[in-house]
């Protein structure tokens, strides 16, 4: 396991590098976002995913969503009408992941089979920097059910694996997961974490 120290504002790029060449082996990481550490591979590796899943503990019925660069790669992972591509760009980058009806490109086992994926864009110049060549997957880094950390050591702890690779800024100031919008059907909904169910979103 790999463990680098990186500045959240301008990372190495050496070390963003070598994080690609990871993910593009198969490799698995622990990255930080605009909200929490998130768990990143490949969305293109199947055996990285599924790793992903497994340390996690987390049960392959449950959908992944994944990160990409900028906006003018989300008509590539889903479908998007000119108004939700509108209604996209005044959030993105930020701390949101928004559903969408997914296109063939996005593997079925990231999406657990389901129809829809979701899309990350966060307001980091790291995780922006990590999905440079092809999206990733972006997943809290934390046991399934358990607390969310803000710091690698913590994390590292409560994981229990070895990470490929581990960029570390520190102590993250949020604990809180980006919100979810979904905009596959007629009016955007932001779901309730909790207890699972919508609300309409202006």
């Amino acid at each position: 396991m790999k463990k680098y120290k990186i500045n959240l504002e301008s990372p190495n790029h050496n070390i963003i590098n070598e994080a690609i060449e990871i993910l593009a082996n198969g490799g698995v990481i622990l990255y930080p976002t605009d909200t929490i550490y998130g768990l990143g591979a490949n969305i293109f590796n199947e055996k990285a995913v599924k790793r992903v899943y497994e340390i996690k503990k987390r049960g392959f019925d449950k959908p992944l969503s994944i990160l990409i660069q900028d906006l003018d790669e989300l008509s590539l992972i889903g479908e998007l009408s000119a108004k939700n591509k509108e209604y996209i760009s005044n959030y993105l980058p930020g701390p949101f992941t928004f559903i969408l009806k997914k296109k063939n490109t996005v593997p079925d086992y990231i999406t657990s089979n389901k129809n829809n994926v979701g899309v990350r864009i966060p307001n980091s110049t790291i995780a922006r920097s990590l999905a440079e060549i092809f999206p990733i997957t972006t997943t809290s880094a934390n046991l399934s059910n358990e607390k969310t950390l803000n710091n690698p050591k913590d994390i590292l702890k409560q994981l229990d694996v070895d990470i490929d690779l581990v960029l570390d800024v520190g102590i993250l100031d949020s604990l809180k997961p980006s919100k979810i919008i979904d905009l596959t059907g007629s009016i955007p909904k932001l779901k309730n974490r909790i207890n699972d169910t919508y609300l309409e979103v202006k």
